[in-house]
């Protein structure tokens, strides 16, 4: 387990593809579990060790996530994600490049929970969320393409649908159209950067995580600022 950032309150670590974030029916061993065995063998901690679960990670998804070590610094960053207070940055790799090299998507997106997949509409219809990101073309190389995105909104799924939407599909993302799986079962989206004040502390905590071990990153020529 790679840890960015840890103090009193929270701890940033950072996801590999394939690890999921909290317990489900799998009963894969959770990340959430990793990072109490790490605070209990460091700081030798007798009995249950405190370590909270404010956002999720798709299990394909590589990157930043942060855990709260006190009840207090859960409670507050939970209403800071859901106030958004918080700034998450991914990166992407797609093999289409987007028709316009900056722009934000809107969409409502339609969760469908026995395919555990979201659908992109234009307008809204029953039970559909509206969805907002930005994006931008930061790199690029011979096949492939990296964009920056912003959440706006936090749906299921939503970077993948409405990537997707727009025609240029997370590469290794078979559910929402990716022409072939990556090798490692992981898709090229990553929680690169997380930005937002202590909960606690009230200092500003930036976080940001390297790449994936992958020459397909490192080939990535990035773009002259715009």
């Amino acid at each position: 387990m790679q840890v960015i950032y840890e103090d009193n309150h929270i701890i940033i670590v950072n996801k590999k593809s394939g690890e999921i974030v909290q317990g489900d029916k799998t009963g894969d061993k959770p990340l959430s579990d990793t990072v109490k065995e790490y605070i209990k063998e460091k700081y030798a901690k007798p009995g249950n060790v405190f370590c909270g679960v404010v956002h999720r990670l798709d299990r394909p998804v590589s990157g930043l996530v942060v855990f709260a070590r006190t009840s207090k610094a859960l409670s507050r960053l939970n209403d800071m994600f859901r106030n958004g207070e918080v700034h998450k940055t991914y990166w992407a790799i797609t093999s289409e490049k987007p028709k316009v090299a900056e722009g934000t998507l809107e969409n409502y997106l339609l969760r469908n929970e026995k395919q555990n997949k979201s659908y992109a509409y234009s307008r809204e219809v029953p039970n559909s969320k509206k969805a907002i990101l930005k994006y931008r073309l930061i790199g690029e190389s011979k096949n492939y393409n990296l964009l920056e995105i912003q959440l706006l909104t936090g749906r299921h799924h939503q970077i993948r649908c409405q990537l997707s939407a727009m025609g240029c599909p997370i590469k290794g993302d078979l559910k929402y159209g990716a022409r072939r799986s990556n090798p490692d079962g992981s898709i090229s989206l990553m929680a690169k950067s997380i930005e937002f004040i202590h909960p606690v502390s009230k200092q500003k905590i930036k976080a940001e995580a390297p790449l994936p071990d992958d020459t397909l990153w490192d080939k990535m020529e990035m773009l002259p600022s715009r």
